[in-house]
């Protein structure tokens, strides 16, 4: 994403397509905060909750991004444990700060 890697205190260390690669990256990365789309191709295969659980192993914290921005999205955000529920419409203006106050680094990796 163009915005995170020209943010000098940000560093995108990967991007994935589901959340089959998003549990491996973070796993293999243990990034201090994960940008966490709710809706991926795999999301068939998956609970939030199974999600939230391999997740909660490796990265910091989850900032999720859903599809509509509702109280369905906010109640599933919940249930992957993020915390923060950006919407999609103000992402470019939101998105540095939700991190920055919401994922505090320790210095282990990136986003």
């Amino acid at each position: 994403m163009k915005l995170l890697n020209e943010e000098p205190s940000t560093e995108l260390v990967g991007e994935t397509k589901g959340f089959a690669e998003t549990i491996q990256l973070a796993n293999a990365l243990k990034p201090d905060g994960l940008l966490l789309e709710l809706h991926m191709s795999d999301e068939r295969e998956y609970s939030p909750e199974s999600v939230r659980f391999q997740l909660a192993m490796h990265a910091g914290c989850i900032v999720a991004i859903p599809v509509w921005n509702d109280e369905k999205a906010k109640a599933l955000a919940e249930r992957f444990g993020a915390r923060v529920l950006l919407d999609k419409a103000n992402l470019y203006a939101e998105l540095i700060s939700a991190l920055k106050q919401s994922c505090p680094t320790d210095g282990r990796s990136g986003i």
